[in-house]
Order: C-alpha cells, then structure tokens, then sequence
C-alpha cells in the first residue's frame, strides 16, 4: 500500500539515499546540470526538518520509503505566500503505483494548511512524463525559463 507521511529523524539516512538517485537521474537530462547547481536543495536534509519554510515528507511503499518530495513556503510581497514542490522523486520500480501522487496530495495539503495561494513544480525541458504527472494533478505551466549558455 502507498502513502506519505512528514518526514522523521529516523528517515535521513532513506532521504540521503534517495536524493542521491534523484540527482543522479537528473543530472545527465536537458537543463540537469544548471538545476543541479542553483536550484537543487543546500541545506542538509537534517536542517530542513526544523525549517519552517520547509516541509520534508517521505512516500512509502508497503511502509518502506521509496520516494520524497520537498515544499518551500515562499513569502511573497503580496500575500498569499507560494508553496513551491522544489524536490520530488520515487524511485523507478515505485512509479505508476501512486507513491508519487501521495507525496503531491501531503504537500498540497501542507501548502493549504499554511495558507498558500498556489503551488508550483518543475519540469525539465523534454521531461514528458513528469509534465504529464503534474498536470494529471491539476497542476499548469505559468511561466516558461529560457536559457542560452555562455562559454
């Protein structure tokens, strides 16, 4: 059975590991390497569960954690404030079981229960699958980044 829970102390050593296979899979796509190095998260996973702009929670496969997803509360200059889904991952044999749409379904409602106007993903350019994940859950493109690298 699938779910989601916040994340525990207990948990670091599963998160350590799963967000290493999610780096790990990103970097070699379109964009990967530049999210790597200015969006991906910096503060230790130990950190982000005393954070209050940070919600850590843990999707579980018959209990066992297979997959994360990281929300930031941004403050806004306008109220409301903005939840924005930084990390999600489940790893590949836990896919398309509903391990992923039980982290976004804990993050929303953390988002709701801080008072979020709205919540915001990514996806890297050319990632359809993960396009199509977020907006089977409701989720729209409002902003397109472009970027042309330098030498």
């Amino acid at each position: 059975m699938e779910g989601a829970r916040p994340a525990t102390p207990d948990d670091l050593g599963h998160l350590a590991r799963l967000a290493a296979a999610a780096r790990a899979e990103v970097a070699g796509r379109r964009g990967g390497d530049l999210w790597a190095r200015r969006e991906a998260r910096r503060p230790p996973l130990a950190a982000l569960l005393d954070d209050p702009a940070a919600r850590l929670v843990v999707g579980t496969l018959d209990g066992v954690p297979t997959g994360y997803g990281l929300l930031r509360i941004e403050t806004l200059e306008e109220p409301p404030p903005l939840a924005r889904i930084v990390e999600l991952y489940v790893e590949p044999p836990a896919r398309a079981v509903g391990v992923g749409e039980a982290i976004v379904e804990a993050l929303h409602t953390e988002a709701v229960a801080v008072g979020c106007g709205g919540i915001d993903a990514f996806a890297l350019p050319g990632d359809r699958a993960t396009k199509n994940f977020f907006e089977t859950h409701g989720f729209v493109a409002r902003l397109l980044v472009m970027h042309r690298p330098l030498p």
